[in-house]
């Protein structure tokens, strides 16, 4: 009852060598082999643990070596490689993916593809389109970078997405106003 869905993962086969990586909105990262999660109970499995006050943002399949990129919502992003987070167990906490302040928050999980650009997204509808190669990779756990100024103007970062040219954007408000373009 105190619970709720955060993210979801859609998955064709559970195979060996790869994993599922796990965001929090506090900063953490987790990866698990994915066999870990292959024979679940009708109650549900444990799959990762976590601090009071923080939760899931995003999940993502990865091979175990793709580079990740998290976003916050005042503007940092930072870029890693994935085989800086061990594989780890189904119950355990995950490792520092990102340094973030007080009043801070994760808001956006990516695995990187180099063919897209990334846009990130503000509250107050502003966008930015950015090359990938923008986002220098660094080792886990530091700052990172600013991908967008956060101002009252443009207010905060919500999400940051891969994109390319033929994609088509629904940004959708918190009223459920949907705008196309």
């Amino acid at each position: 009852p105190d619970e709720k869905i955060s993210a979801f993962l859609p998955v064709r086969e559970f195979r060996e060598n790869h994993f599922v990586l796990f965001a929090t909105k506090l900063g953490v990262v987790k990866k698990t082999d994915m066999m870990a999660y292959a024979n679940p109970r009708p109650s549900g499995i444990i799959a990762i643990g976590i601090d009071t006050g923080d939760e899931v943002i995003g999940v993502r399949l990865t091979d175990g070596e793709q580079e990740v990129l998290l976003s916050t919502k005042s503007g940092q992003a930072i870029r890693f490689s994935e085989d800086e987070v061990r594989s780890t167990g189904r119950g355990t906490y995950g490792v520092k993916g990102i340094t973030i302040d007080e009043n801070d928050a994760v808001v956006s999980l990516e695995t990187i593809n180099k063919e897209a650009t990334l846009l990130t997204v503000s509250s107050h509808g502003y966008g930015k389109r950015s090359d990938v190669d923008e986002y220098r990779i660094q080792s886990r756990g530091g700052k990172g970078i600013i991908t967008m100024r956060t101002t009252e103007k443009t207010g905060e970062v919500i999400s940051m997405r891969q994109v390319k040219d033929d994609d088509h954007l629904m940004l959708v408000t918190d009223t459920g106003r949907i705008i196309r373009l």
